[in-house]
């Protein structure tokens, strides 16, 4: 393996016991090039072709206030898979409020479990007090990566094969994007959704293929609240209201950004015409919870069918983790096990406006991931992740047969935990399921980090290779994948339009 190493990035962090700032969550700062990375074991398929992101949360400076691993500075990771051969590069997002921390030499905004007053400067997103460290979720549209932050931030852009940071897309609105805008790989636009603290705390939008905003309108919604992802099928939108967001009392007279779960409210979802007006959403209800991720939507018949993964108990009591002292609530709410997610299915009848909804697995999984060309359409394979109890720490995966009902369940061996996978297709596949899941490992055994390829007709046969990485990676949350016809077909597209 050949490194080259960039120049160092100023941090002022100290060594921590902190439960997010160790082990495998331990920040990575080193920023590098590698090339002719090692295989461990196996080798590297010749059939598949593209580009492996992943997003993971880094601090850079020692936290002001009570750090939260989501407060971390995005880093980019990447491996590039072409003939046989795998190379890796990593970026720090250069955000602005990254930039304005190199210069002042230290951290500038408090973090999500802080009160107010922590910042010393005005913040960013709904929340209004914290930075934008564009280090939820990162995808590819358009040709160009999109790092974004789960509290509505800028939008960063990079280029994927390069990882060369090129500012704030242009197309994001005043009040920002939430993580997980979705791309639809069969018309190539982008669909994203936003939240605020001020009437009509939500909007809706489309960008096309060529990276333009074509469809920006208000959802407008009863106050302030925390919806994190959406998705669409091939007509709709899918929006959601669900009864966990702030406190209204505690942020009107103190400032406090408290959630809990406002119980007798119903989970509301909107359905929204793809490039829809306002007076054209339709809502439905269902049992209260709240989602954190959702899988896929397709329509059927007179249904919209939507997956993703109810949460039993989307606050939970910090109880069984007195050992963790003052990070007790924090360790609980970051725990799968403790909010009991679990693999789910709505019906939304478009004639009769009823919800009809079913447990798909009573497993705790989460960060569930498909074959992006079912994206918006009826689907049959499922690839989720297995959640380490206590940990905000994925220790394996389950594939979802969604038509039989069966699940195959892939188990890491103990100190060895992985990224979300994204389904890599084969090429020339002609199934569904005929690709590869690929994934980061850190193993705490050996202190180091590979990446992993998982043939998805053979799941429960393991990696079908390991690959060395130069450094040990810190965990994250986001990932996603984007093949090299996709990349090459998006430059074509460009160079058309510029020729026109």
């Amino acid at each position: 393996m050949r490194v080259e190493k960039l120049p160092p990035v100023k941090t002022t962090l100290r060594p921590s016991n902190h439960p997010y700032i160790s082990g495998a969550w331990t920040p990575q700062h080193e920023e590098v090039n590698a090339f002719d990375l090692e295989v461990l074991e196996g080798e590297i398929p010749a059939d598949i072709d593209g580009i492996y992101l992943r997003n993971t949360e880094n601090p850079v400076h020692q936290p002001i206030g009570r750090h939260h691993p989501f407060d971390g500075d995005g880093m980019i990771h990447q491996i590039a898979f072409s003939e046989g051969r795998a190379t890796y590069r990593n970026r720090f997002v250069r955000t602005r409020c990254f930039e304005a921390e190199q210069i002042e030499g230290g951290a500038l905004w408090g973090g999500l479990a802080d009160g107010p007053g922590v910042s010393k400067r005005p913040g960013f997103g709904a929340k209004g007090d914290i930075k934008d460290s564009a280090s939820t979720d990162i995808i590819v549209h358009a040709g160009k990566a999109i790092a974004t932050f789960y509290q509505c931030g800028e939008g960063y852009v990079l280029d994927p094969v390069t990882l060369e940071n090129e500012g704030i897309a242009p197309w994001v609105p005043i009040d920002g994007i939430s993580a997980h805008p979705k791309v639809d790989e069969a018309t190539g636009e982008l669909m994203f959704f936003n939240y605020s603290k001020h009437a009509p705390y939500m909007h809706y939008g489309v960008v096309d293929a060529d990276g333009k905003l074509q469809t920006y309108i208000p959802v407008e919604l009863p106050g302030p609240r925390l919806p994190h992802d959406m998705t669409f099928s091939e007509n709709w939108s899918i929006l959601n209201d669900l009864p966990v967001f702030w406190d209204a009392e505690l942020m009107k007279h103190r400032n406090l950004h408290a959630v809990r779960l406002h119980k007798g409210l119903p989970s509301r979802f909107a359905l929204i015409p793809r490039h829809g007006k306002p007076e054209d959403i339709r809502w439905f209800e269902g049992e209260p919870t709240y989602v954190l991720h959702w899988l896929n939507a397709y329509e059927e018949g007179d249904e919209v069918v939507l997956d993703g993964y109810f949460q039993e108990n989307p606050t939970p009591r910090p109880e069984g983790f007195e050992e963790h002292g003052e990070h007790a609530h924090l360790m609980a709410f970051l725990d799968g096990h403790s909010l009991g997610t679990r693999l789910h299915r709505w019906r939304f009848n478009l004639v009769d406006g009823t919800t009809h909804e079913e447990r798909l697995d009573d497993r705790t999984v989460e960060f569930g991931m498909i074959n992006q060309k079912y994206a918006g359409r009826k689907y049959r394979y499922a690839y989720s992740t297995v959640a380490k109890p206590g940990w905000f720490l994925f220790e394996g995966f389950v594939k979802h047969d969604l038509e039989t009902g069966e699940a195959i369940e892939l188990k890491l061996e103990p100190g060895r935990y992985a990224s979300e996978a994204p389904f890599a297709p084969r090429i020339g596949a002609v199934d569904e399921d005929d690709g590869y899941l690929v994934s980061f490992i850190i193993d705490e055994n050996q202190g180091t980090s590979e990446c992993v390829l998982i043939d998805c007709k053979k799941f429960a046969d393991g990696p079908v290779c390991r690959i060395a990485l130069p450094h040990k990676l810190s965990s994250g949350t986001h990932a996603t994948w984007v093949d090299s016809e996709t990349l090459e077909a998006a430059k074509a597209r460009k160079r058309e339009a510029l020729a026109a």
